[in-house]
């Protein structure tokens, strides 16, 4: 069963802030054989719960002119928004480079 269920897995990668990577590292440490295998318990366990959140839903969040309900003119619609965002004045300002002159060690005399 344990072979099985390793066979089903598949890897990801998974970015998380740093205190919840501590926490599972402890829970992990208090039970799970690993974070991954904490995660993927976590997930089966939500799941199986059936709670799920609200769905969301994008119908309503775009508005369709009414001259043009078949979009034949969004090409230009498009075209002419993008090239008014390039037509605003952009300020870009670069770092100041830093530059570093290692210094220079004393040489010994010898003799």
């Amino acid at each position: 069963m344990i072979y099985d269920d390793y066979m089903n897995k598949r890897p990801i990668t998974v970015t998380l802030g740093a205190d919840n990577v501590t926490w599972l590292k402890g829970r992990a440490g208090a039970g799970a054989r690993s974070v991954s295998d904490l995660l993927d318990q976590l997930v089966t366990a939500a799941r199986r719960s059936g709670q799920v959140g609200p769905s969301k839903s994008v119908v309503g969040t775009i508005d369709i002119d009414a001259s043009d309900p078949l979009l034949e003119r969004a090409d230009d619609a498009v075209r002419y928004a993008f090239e008014q965002s390039l037509a605003r004045p952009l300020m870009v300002r670069e770092p100041q480079a830093t530059y570093h002159v290692p210094r220079r060690t004393a040489k010994k005399r010898r003799g």
